[in-house]
């Protein structure tokens, strides 16, 4: 199937909400926001047709998507999304981080599913208008951020097996409060040993509903074990260690040295991964991709030669691993401080994000300018 595609960049006509949400009231959602529960007055969409291409991009009220019983989503799960976050910086601008790669990502998250890619341009200015529209929904409490979520789904009315035909793209919005309200403190995590995430050759690379949706009966069952999330093995071996239900896993040495699973196609790369393994390099650590077991994590623990261990994700950031708990043994503690390094590490990290110190790598893109 050949798929059409745009040649030059999507232009975007503004269809303003009638119904925005008072400004009294948004400003009561700003101040306590949590995560995912509230969204801005608009949305982003854009259509895709195998004949047309992409077309129709347009702002629109934010409202429900009027889908076919017999839409293709809805029954195969052709499916693809992103999440990143736009933040107020203290002169009252507002950024985001490395958008270049959440749009790559979803372009290879696009290929895997046999949907069509986006291109990175049009992919950045879909950010660049649901935050011109929705800009006042931008807070600015400290570590607050708006949350964007671009998606894709296949919304062909067809129920035969094949890629489909028609595809809706769009970008959500939804004010985020901090991640950790009371502090960033070391979580248990539980070891999945009857689940796995993905196999290989399946969809673990891409960022789809499905990897999810997979997570969460383990994830159910870290949290009867008193663990805030699950960590996954490898399905070939059920020796090396993954990721967890949604972030990637590093383990600090004392000499210097960081170590964290090698992507194998099975594991999900993070753009905040990525950003960790550049900022650790910086300060002369050496970054170790590699296979790591369970056992690797127990003697290391024992032995002292493993300091320190975070997971990391666009919500959370960096957090701070105190325990690895199993039907049978469990490693580490929960009652153990948050490693220097990961707050090191998650301080630069943050501070950079919201252009608390200098931007050496250019991360940072301006959405309101």
């Amino acid at each position: 199937m050949t798929l059409a595609t745009e040649s030059f960049p999507l232009a975007f006509e503004q269809r303003p909400t009638a119904s925005a949400v008072e400004e009294a009231k948004r400003e009561e959602i700003l101040a306590n926001p949590g995560f995912g529960k509230h969204f801005t007055d608009h949305m982003v969409a854009i259509d895709w047709t195998i004949d047309d291409g992409w077309h129709d991009a347009r702002v629109q009220p934010y409202g429900p998507l009027q889908l076919d019983p017999a839409s293709s989503v809805l029954h195969y799960g052709q499916e693809i999304f992103e999440g990143l976050k736009a933040y107020r910086h203290a002169d009252g601008s507002v950024w985001t981080f490395r958008p270049d790669k959440n749009a790559e990502r979803f372009q290879r998250s696009a290929r895997r599913l046999a949907l069509p890619e986006l291109s990175v341009e049009d992919f950045l200015e879909s950010l660049r208008q649901i935050t011109a529209a929705d800009i006042d929904w931008v807070p600015s409490g400290d570590d607050t951020s708006l949350y964007l979520r671009p998606f894709m789904i296949a919304n062909e009315s067809f129920l035969g097996v094949r890629a489909a035909q028609k595809v809706g793209y769009y970008v959500i919005a939804s004010p985020a409060g901090a991640y950790f309200s009371g502090g960033v403190k070391p979580v248990s995590i539980w070891l999945s040993t009857q689940y796995t995430r993905a196999g290989r050759g399946g969809t673990g690379a891409a960022k789809c509903g499905g990897n999810y949706a997979a997570s969460l009966l383990p994830q159910q069952e870290a949290a009867e074990n008193g663990c805030a999330q699950v960590l996954f093995l490898d399905a070939e071996t059920g020796a090396h260690i993954e990721e967890l239900g949604g972030m990637n896993i590093f383990f600090v040495h004392k000499d210097k040295r960081i170590v964290t699973p090698e992507l194998t196609g099975s594991i999900l790369e993070g753009v905040t991964r990525d950003s960790i393994i550049q900022l650790a390099e910086d300060r002369g650590y050496t970054v170790d991709q590699r296979p790591v077991t369970v056992e690797d994590w127990r003697r290391g623990m024992e032995s002292g030669e493993i300091t320190e261990v975070f997971a990391c994700g666009t919500a959370a950031v960096i957090t701070p691993i105190g325990e690895l708990k199993t039907s049978e043994f469990s490693i580490g503690s929960a009652d153990a401080e948050p490693g220097a390094l990961t707050m090191s590490l998650r301080r630069e990290l943050t501070d950079i994000q919201y252009g608390r110190v200098d931007d050496r790598h250019g991360w940072l893109v301006r959405l309101d300018g």
